[in-house]
């Protein structure tokens, strides 16, 4: 926690700006470590200052005590910050744009005596490159989402339907540590699979190829995977459609390392697949992962950023047949010195079921 509010404060110097104010749930969590939707933290050159209302103030006091003024407003919270503003003399400060709806923009910011200036990329940049305690956290995140995916083999039949499928990953994810599911669960089978983003149903599993996304939420962090496996059996046509993805996976898997360009790593699968499959591979190949779903950087075509040590990102080629089928594998990688460690352990071979 201190560690990154004295990065953090390294940073608004170089930019010449004195304090910063956040409002995102997501800087509360990666600043204090503890989740709190409905609070406020102004961090200065030489203090931090946290607003908490009554129904976290106990645990904000335990947490932060040290690092954090903690304080329960009982006036708006830019009177507050209005006061530090006067006494530390604060002329510049940091506003994150990303997600200020604007009704906290006339509310609360658009109150505040000073000059505002949007440190968006700045907070993303940091949360960028993941600190040990947050890869641990991960890690146990995509442990418990392998586990699940070794259940769910275990029971999936015909006459389950795709939300039974959904629901069950879910049900196991909870049961086993999880906080929450990282994101809504995908599982889609026969003609639906050839959707990235199917929404499971209450139909039953159709013959074919069934695609399952989905992930646990562990302490805040979240783990991503896809698995594709086959509800009876699969004709050679879906085996070399199932054949070329995983080939595009492992090449990419086998490619990505530091200091490449994010773009590069997606041009390898994507080499592959459009030997074959030309127009069928329509996302990019990943996005980073932590305190959110979707971060940076991304594996896709136009991003230009140079992959770091510490990097947590997903690595997931598809291809998609549109009114046939299709088929995605995803394992979620941590970039570190000299390779990668992956955190997905499930297995890739095409699977059939009955």
């Amino acid at each position: 926690m201190k560690n990154n509010i004295e990065q953090l404060r390294t940073k608004l110097e170089e930019k010449g700006i004195d304090a910063i104010v956040l409002t995102s749930p997501v800087s509360h969590k990666y600043f204090t470590r503890f989740d709190n939707g409905d609070a406020t933290l102004l961090i200065t050159k030489d203090n931090a200052y946290a607003y908490e209302d009554f129904r976290y103030t106990e645990v904000a006091n335990k947490m932060l005590s040290g690092i954090f003024t903690v304080i329960q407003p009982e006036k708006p919270i830019s009177s507050y910050i209005n006061e530090v503003i006067e006494k530390e003399g604060i002329k510049k400060l940091g506003i994150e744009n990303y997600d200020l709806s604007l009704f906290i923009y006339e509310k609360f910011i658009k109150k505040l005596n000073a000059e505002y200036v949007n440190v968006d990329s700045m907070i993303s940049d940091m949360r960028e490159v993941k600190a040990p305690y947050e890869i641990e956290k991960i890690a146990i995140a995509q442990e418990i989402t392998d586990a699940a995916f070794s259940h769910i083999l275990k029971i999936i039949k015909p006459t389950m339907t795709e939300n039974d499928v959904a629901a069950e990953l879910e049900y196991f994810m909870r049961k086993n540590g999880a906080q929450d599911k990282s994101f809504e669960t995908i599982a889609v089978s026969g003609k639906k699979s050839s959707m990235p983003h199917g929404v499971p149903s209450d139909t039953k599993l159709e013959k074919g190829f069934l695609t399952m996304d989905f992930g646990a939420l562990y302490d805040g962090y979240h783990a991503d995977m896809t698995r594709t496996v086959c509800i009876g059996k699969a004709t050679k046509e879906m085996k070399d459609l199932y054949n070329t993805v995983l080939r595009a996976q492992l090449s990419a898997l086998e490619y990505i390392k530091d200091g490449l360009v994010c773009a590069s790593v997606d041009k390898v699968a994507r080499d592959i697949i459009d030997e074959k499959y030309e127009g069928c591979f329509g996302h990019s190949l990943g996005h980073g992962v932590g305190l959110e779903i979707h971060e940076e950087p991304r594996l896709s075509q136009k991003c230009d950023k140079i992959l770091q040590i510490g990097n947590v990102v997903t690595v997931e080629p598809g291809i998609y047949v549109a009114g046939k089928f299709g088929c995605r594998i995803e394992d979620m990688v941590l970039i570190k010195e000299g390779g990668i460690r992956n955190f997905t352990k499930s297995p890739k071979e095409l699977i059939e079921i009955y």
